[in-house]
């Protein structure tokens, strides 16, 4: 195969219970971890057992979107061809980053490539991962018949647990928007590199293990778990380059604002606070979010320089 530099890139936080199998799963790459002030021993579990992986850790939690960038350009300065994100939860199988690498210099049209995603042993599709399925329906098809099999899949969006990202990419995409701090900025990187003319594919012939199991359980949303998830939504939502907001962010506003009034009139208080929270959360990121949309249109190494 034609040379090529490649370097893992491991966004860690609280880690410790996942880190030997994942970076155990790494060897024979580069590795750049970038820790975000994690709690537990995860940095110096590191530095013990793996010396050869280069740790940077950070003065505080920058979410999952600006850590990535950070070892992304630290990637770069150091010559790379390509970056390979991998959630620390997830293991990479026999062969994964050889083949995603050798399916994108048969087809360069693809900005993205990701394996098939299993749950953490191994033993069936990780359950998130199964919606992608849906999303092509090639891909649903054969995978009930494995002698249709083909080398990749368009798909319009895959998480980035395990993302293989070549250089031309970050060169015209750039990297994640800060905008987002955990959750949703894939979605919105996603969304630019279609907007930018590349394709996001999924490779069948190839795995990582994403070990969910081991989250902590979900608990009750609160109020404010509720209006971070709004936040999320309408970020991705308004700041999608491949559609246009026009008035949908000032409808918005006055849409809530009758709604606050109209549930205080009615003395539905509790439902009113809410609502004027969300105008409130509105007013706050419709600045952000245009300028992120003027931004992401234009190409180049965007918050990566």
């Amino acid at each position: 195969m034609e040379h090529h530099k490649l370097y893992i890139i491991i966004v860690t936080y609280n880690g410790l219970a996942w880190l030997d199998t994942c970076l155990s799963s790494c060897q024979g790459y580069p590795v750049i971890v970038v820790d975000n002030q994690s709690t537990d021993d995860t940095v110096s579990f590191i530095k013990k057992y793996y010396p050869n992986v280069e740790v940077l850790p950070q003065a505080k939690n920058l979410g999952f979107g600006a850590a990535n960038n950070i070892g992304i350009k630290q990637a770069l300065s150091m010559g790379a061809d390509y970056v390979f994100l991998l959630n620390q939860d997830a293991y990479l199988g026999p062969d994964t980053i050889e083949t995603l690498i050798k399916i994108h210099k048969k087809y360069v049209e693809y900005g993205v490539l990701s394996p098939i995603h299993l749950n953490g042993n191994g033993s069936h599709l990780d359950f998130n991962f199964s919606y992608y399925f849906k999303q092509n329906n090639d891909l649903l098809n054969d995978a009930l018949n494995t002698k249709k099999i083909k080398s990749v899949y368009e798909v319009p969006f895959v998480n980035a647990a395990a993302w293989l990202l070549p250089k031309n990419t970050l060169e015209i995409v750039g990297g994640f928007d800060p905008m987002f701090f955990h959750y949703g900025e894939d979605d919105n990187y996603c969304q630019r590199v279609l907007f930018h003319g590349f394709k996001v594919g999924v490779v069948p012939h190839t795995f990582v293990k994403h070990d969910r199991a081991r989250r902590l359980p979900k608990t009750a949303l609160s109020l404010q778990d509720r209006l971070v998830n709004k936040e999320r939504q309408l970020k991705t939502q308004w700041a999608n380059l491949n559609s246009e907001p026009n008035d949908e962010i000032e409808k918005s506003k006055k849409d809530l604002l009758k709604l606050v009034l109209k549930l205080v009139l009615k003395l539905k208080f509790k439902k009113a606070r809410y609502c004027f929270l969300e105008l409130q959360l509105v007013k706050k990121i419709e600045t952000a979010v245009l300028k992120s949309r003027v931004t992401n249109k234009e190409k180049g190494l965007h918050y990566l320089s």
